[in-house]
């Protein structure tokens, strides 16, 4: 059985990092909603790479600075 991934992200801390950055400034600069920033940083929604490569550029960070791949926790059979 092939593993599972969940999404990890450092979005609110790199958002910290730059200023204090809000949610509201961060979703302006990108073109997306307070509510998508939020959802992201919640880990409920995982971004387009179009966007995820809008949020590293405003934030001065790469992609993978931002975003890890981390393996789902649970049962594993085998």
């Amino acid at each position: 059985m092939k593993p599972k991934y969940d999404i990890r992200n450092e979005l609110r801390l790199y958002r910290v990092k730059v200023g204090e950055m809000t949610q509201q400034e961060l979703a302006d600069r990108v073109g997306a909603t307070r509510q998508t920033i939020v959802s992201i940083e919640r880990g409920r929604y995982n971004p387009s790479v179009g966007l995820a490569l809008r949020i590293a550029k405003v934030l001065g960070a790469s992609i993978e600075d931002l975003f890890q791949l981390e393996e789902e926790k649970g049962d594993r059979n085998g």
